[in-house]
């Protein structure tokens, strides 16, 4: 009876131990098969600040050319299109010397991305909000940065959200707004914060 009791807890402990990983996790939203290669559409440019479309769309393509899982081809040799948008850009004095000058930035650039399948002509996702940000200090003080150079970093964290965005599916990286795939009602689950970016990057606090 003892070894029957035994053998009996045991089993128990093991399912119970199995039921601890076990966790929902939905089915990201990877490319479809047929999907091999892909095109980039030129960065669309919705704030006031001249050029930025230009730079991000080079870091991008330098970024998907890095991964190599998806070769980036002309638009009429492609099955798939990211496309994407620069929503804002805002720049803002966090830190002043006693004269009032300011010491410290922080920059912060929104994007919205989308997935355009050529097959079927349709938007398969969107993601919203997708943030690279910033805070360091003026360029007057050692070792400060200037606005160029407080965007060159972002614009590397940014390509790199939209590469793992696009190949990686839901939950690689995820804006600050509700995420959608196209055809489906909008996703009941609250986005999560945006990915740790790299240093010296900061999450978006708010």
């Amino acid at each position: 009876m003892n070894i029957r009791l035994f053998a009996l807890t045991s089993s128990l402990l093991i399912l119970s131990g199995c039921g601890t990983d076990v966790a929902y996790r939905p089915t990201p939203q990877i490319l479809p098969q047929h999907v091999q290669r892909l095109a980039l559409r030129p960065v669309i440019n919705k704030t006031q600040q001249f050029g930025l479309e230009d730079k991000l769309l080079l870091r991008v393509r330098d970024e998907f050319l890095r991964d190599g899982r998806y070769p980036v081809v002309p638009d009429s040799e492609s099955q798939g299109i990211v496309a994407i948008t620069i929503t804002r850009y805002i720049l803002t004095a966090v830190q002043y010397d006693p004269t009032q000058a300011a010491t410290a930035y922080k920059l912060r650039i929104l994007i919205d991305m989308e997935f355009i399948d050529k097959k079927s002509n349709q938007i398969l996702w969107e993601e919203k909000n997708l943030e690279g940000s910033l805070s360091y200090p003026a360029s007057t003080l050692r070792g400060g940065l200037t606005e160029e150079q407080s965007r060159e970093q972002i614009w590397e964290v940014l390509a790199k959200n939209v590469v793992k965005r696009t190949v990686g599916g839901f939950g690689a990286v995820t804006g600050t707004s509700e995420r959608r795939i196209t055809g489906d009602a909008p996703s009941t689950q609250p986005a999560s914060k945006p990915e740790e970016p790299l240093k010296p990057v900061i999450p978006n606090p708010y």
